[in-house]
Parts: structure tokens; C-alpha cells; sequence
């Protein structure tokens, strides 16, 4: 399948590293223009740099911004007034007993799970609508519906994006704009390799730090591996197009069949 997204401008959160950077990429290279984001100058510059170097003739930039608070979307909205593909990546996760998770933890990972994606979405989902043409997605998790012992408060925004998600997509209703989630399986990151060593013990080689993390944390992956960023960004590249446009208000699962029931 073609596809082709010259004259799109995307904006991708958090996406200096990971999911978001490979979601970037993608969306580079199917030809839109890109703006890179993450909350270091440096780090935006060096992730716009690799990839341009990657890419040779995308048309990419970078916004350094902190999209936990109001005052870094406002900053990214003077930069980049309008949007055409909106990817609301940026996320944190970490593993915390339940019981000592305190309200500044329940706090922070709302303010930078769940409201990051809000504030953009309510600065830029009114220009789509008015141009009649729009993309918007949230990239939630398996752990949206099935909650993680270890991760409690990280699902609990994800399973928030799910319901912020569809009830976008009912406001955006009729005019052309899509909205869905993407709820990505464990996938093979930087960050996942250090929450591996931390669940399986450090020291094993990759391969078998990977194989035992998958059999004794994530037992109902069919894959029986981690799922790679470049197949996370496959699937968002496709609900940014035109091939998508009936696609609108769902959770799609990039999962691995981690998920173990038909629907979410």
C-alpha cells in the first residue's frame, strides 16, 4: 500500500527516542512534514539531526517543549500554529507497588500521560475541523485494559486515553477528522530494557533478559517477543492517511495478541 502524505504537516509528542521517534520517522518518510518534540533543546536537535541524516530530504524540525504543562503547549502552539496529523505519544512509565504510589506519582503521570495529549488535542482538533480534514491519536497500551500489578498508575492513564480518545471522536463527528488510539504492546525500547533489567534482575544478555521478561510479566503475547517501534509507526502511518478516513473513534491494537479477548 502507497502511501503518501506530502502537504501534511504531523506533529509527534515526545518524540526524541522510541515509539515516538520511529513514529516520526515514519511519517517523514511517507512525506509529511515533521515536527520532532521532546523537552531538551539538545535532545530535540540531535533526534532532528539523526533523522534528516536518515532521511535524506525530509522535511523535518524540532520544538523543545514540556508538554506536562500548559505553559510548554502554549510555547509549541506559537511555533507550530496548525497541524494536520497529530500524534500524542508522549508518555512515562516505571514499575511502583500500588500501595506507595503517592498523590504527587497519581499527579505526575496524569499531567504527562493523559494531559499532555488533552491540551494539544483541544489547541489543534478545532483548525482540522474547520479545514475539514484532520488526524488525531493517542498512543495508550495494552495495559489500558489489561492493568499491570507492577504499573498500576500507568494503566490507569492509559485505560484515560481510551475514553478521552472516543469522546474527541464524537466532538470531531462528521467533519472530516478522524480520532483513535493506538494501543501498542510491549514493545522493545531503550526505556523497556531498563524496566526489563530492573524485573528480571541486570546482567543477562538481551535475548535472555527479553525471553524471560515475555514468559514470567507479558505470558499472553502470541508474538512471544517484544514488538519492534517500526511496527508501532506502521499502523499510525496508515491512520494518518486517507486510507483510514473510515477508521474513527477506536482503540486499534498493535499488541501482539497480547490483549487476550476479540474486542478491547
Amino acid at each position: 500500500m502507497e502511501i503518501e502524505l506530502t502537504g501534511r504537516t504531523a506533529l509527534v509528542s515526545g518524540s526524541t527516542q522510541g515509539i515516538g521517534r520511529a513514529i516520526a520517522a515514519g511519517l517523514a518518510r511517507a512525506g509529511a512534514r515533521t515536527v520532532i518534540n521532546g523537552r531538551s533543546g539538545t535532545g530535540v536537535a540531535a533526534a532532528v539531526e539523526e533523522l534528516t541524516a536518515e532521511l535524506p530530504g525530509a522535511d523535518l524540525t524540532g520544538v523543545a517543549a514540556d508538554l506536562a504543562t500548559a505553559a510548554g503547549a502554549h510555547t509549541l502552539l506559537e511555533r507550530v500554529p496548525a497541524v494536520d496529523i497529530l500524534v500524542n505519544n508522549l508518555g512515562i512509565f516505571g514499575p511502583r507497588p500500588v500501595l506507595e504510589i503517592d498523590d504527587a506519582e497519581w499527579r505526575r503521570y496524569f499531567e504527562i500521560n493523559v494531559l499532555s495529549g488533552v491540551r494539544l488535542t483541544r489547541q489543534y482538533l478545532p483548525g482540522m475541523m474547520e479545514r475539514g480534514w484532520g488526524r488525531v491519536q493517542f498512543i495508550a497500551s495494552d495495559s489500558a485494559v489489561v492493568t499491570p500489578e507492577e504499573m498500576v498508575h500507568y494503566g490507569m492513564t492509559k485505560t484515560a486515553l481510551l475514553a478521552v480518545s472516543r469522546g474527541y471522536a464524537k466532538a470531531a463527528a462528521g467533519t472530516g477528522v478522524t480520532v483513535n488510539t493506538v494501543m501498542a504492546g510491549p514493545t522493545h525500547t531503550e526505556g523497556v530494557e531498563d524496566f526489563v533489567a530492573e524485573l528480571v534482575g541486570a546482567g543477562l544478555p538481551w535475548d535472555d533478559a527479553q525471553r524471560r521478561f515475555m514468559a514470567e510479566h507479558r505470558p499472553n503475547s502470541l508474538l512471544h517477543r517484544l514488538i519492534e517501534p517500526e511496527e508501532i509507526a506502521k499502523m499510525v502511518v496508515y491512520l494518518g492517511s486517507d486510507h483510514a478516513s473510515a477508521t474513527t473513534g477506536g482503540a486499534v491494537r498493535v499488541d501482539g495478541g497480547y490483549i487476550d479477548a476479540i474486542l478491547p
